[in-house]
């Protein structure tokens, strides 16, 4: 299977690199590429992560956890689409995408 990277997962990635970026460019970049090292294994293993527990039961939306981020994402046919990368402490109302 594909990893693909939505744009607003992208977006994600951004904020968190910009924010851990203000105490250290150098772990900032480390971080990210560690996200992104770790849904690489998505491309051999789909369904790695678990089902995302607040998404309804007709949602197929699964997760990540990585440190104390969820990387959030759906699979289709021949892809996986990453479709957010959120702080565990934040709630999934925030964001735009509705499970």
């Amino acid at each position: 299977m594909q990893v693909r990277w939505t744009e607003p997962a992208l977006d994600d990635l951004a904020a968190i690199q910009n924010y851990i970026a203000k105490d250290s460019p150098f772990y900032a970049q480390q971080f990210i590429e560690r996200i992104f090292d770790v849904a690489k294994n998505l491309e051999l293993f789909p369904e790695l992560g678990r089902k995302v527990p607040e998404a309804s039961e007709s949602s197929e939306v699964r997760e990540l956890i990585f440190q104390n981020y969820r990387i959030m994402y759906m699979i289709d046919m021949e892809q996986v689409y990453i479709i957010t990368v959120i702080h565990g402490s934040r709630g999934l109302s925030a964001l735009k995408y509705k499970f």
